[in-house]
């Protein structure tokens, strides 16, 4: 059996393991893919200041999000077709997040459904929001993850125009996969996922077939999905929708300040600094660029998070660093789950959260309290 010490064994057993289209949906981004490259680079040009001399016994890792208290500032973001990297898997996840005690994401676009992952979790999640054309089904689903007793409702801003992703084009990305020539040729190589799949029945999106008129099977879907995402989307919708949700609102997709500005004035109580991982407008910044000008826009008016481009616990601690109040992983827990299913993300959250303790020893740091732009070579 390989030995995983870091994220990238993860990702290089999760590419042997889960089918080409699933793996290559998870891990790519729109046309060149410079955004996507980016938003790692550029956590690897701020240079740590290594420290001696300083007491670092009994560090902690510990942060709020949203007013809980976390092992560290980490949720797992919502992943869309989660399901399909392992047969259950948003299940999983959401087991392997409550058990290590950090917040879990459900998709709109997931394969388990609202309903699946409460029955199976015992504490509260959050629920990742599209907003679709079809305003009824989106009302309807924003009650059920109320009655799912979800703590927290993210909705995400800029998927309502779908960039061009050639790797998915070329696979013909379906949930379930197409029995095409070349597919069934892939799955032959893949036995153990296969395998999970046959003991499953969740092999489509279950938040929506079965909960809108005439979608029940997979050409429907498509159809339906491919006309529902809403290009006339504005922040007047949005301020519509945060009427029906009493808890907490998070707001996904924040990379200019002025959209901060509007998020923090519909009522937010988080935003996420995010290009979609790099899967939408190719060519623009990273989200670890677009932190700082976002930070000063909103200060304390609400919490900052960040995602995009994390794969080591290293970079957690150049967001805090930098002034996020928290930070969101969306390939590294699915590497982790494609590559050993809620094992492979607990794995995934044990790792980062070594990397980030050690490292901040290393910086003089024993609490991510005393952790500033300080620890940053670009600061001094």
């Amino acid at each position: 059996m390989a030995v995983i010490t870091c994220i990238e064994d993860q990702r290089k057993l999760a590419m042997r393991k889960v089918p080409r289209m699933f793996y290559d949906y998870a891990d790519s981004g729109s046309w060149t893919e410079s955004t996507y490259r980016s938003n790692e680079k550029d956590f690897e040009n701020l240079k740590l200041r290594q420290r001696v001399g300083a007491n670092v016994s009994d560090r902690s890792t510990r942060m709020e999000m949203l007013g809980q208290d976390l092992p560290m500032p980490v949720a797992l973001a919502p992943t869309g077709l989660t399901g399909m990297q392992r047969a259950d898997g948003e299940i999983l996840a959401a087991k392997a997040a409550e058990e290590f005690g950090v917040p879990f994401t459900l998709s709109t676009m997931s394969i388990c459904s609202i309903e699946d992952v409460a029955s199976n979790t015992s504490k509260p999640f959050w629920f990742q929001l599209y907003v679709m054309r079809d305003r009824d089904f989106i009302r309807r689903l924003i009650a059920r993850a109320k009655v799912a007793n979800c703590s927290a409702l993210m909705i995400t801003l800029d998927l309502q125009i779908l960039a061009q992703r050639h790797k998915d084009l070329r696979n013909g990305l379906s949930a379930p996969p197409k029995p095409t020539i070349s597919n069934m040729l892939n799955l032959i190589t893949k036995p153990s996922w296969c395998f999970g799949m046959l003991q499953t029945k969740r092999r489509q999106f279950g938040n929506i077939v079965g909960h809108v008129e005439g979608v029940d099977d997979m050409s429907s879907l498509s159809d339906w999905t491919n006309s529902q995402f809403d290009p006339s989307l504005t922040w007047e919708d949005v301020a519509e929708l945060r009427k029906l949700w009493n808890e907490k609102l998070i707001i996904k997709g924040i990379m200019d300040k002025e959209d901060a500005k509007a998020a923090v004035g519909i009522g937010a109580d988080a935003i996420v600094v995010s290009n979609h991982g790099g899967r939408q407008l190719d060519g623009t910044i990273s989200s670890i660029s677009a932190l700082p000008q976002i930070l000063d826009e909103v200060g304390d008016k609400c919490e900052v998070w960040m995602d995009g481009g994390i794969r080591t616990g290293q970079d957690i601690l150049r967001a805090v660093a930098l002034g996020a109040q928290g930070t969101l992983i969306g390939r590294a827990f699915l590497y982790g789950l494609g590559a050993n299913g809620k094992e492979g993300v607990t794995q995934t959250l044990e790792i980062l959260q070594k990397e980030l303790d050690l490292t901040m020893g290393l910086c003089g740091k024993r609490n991510l309290s005393e952790v500033d732009k300080s620890i940053l070579h670009q600061y001094q």
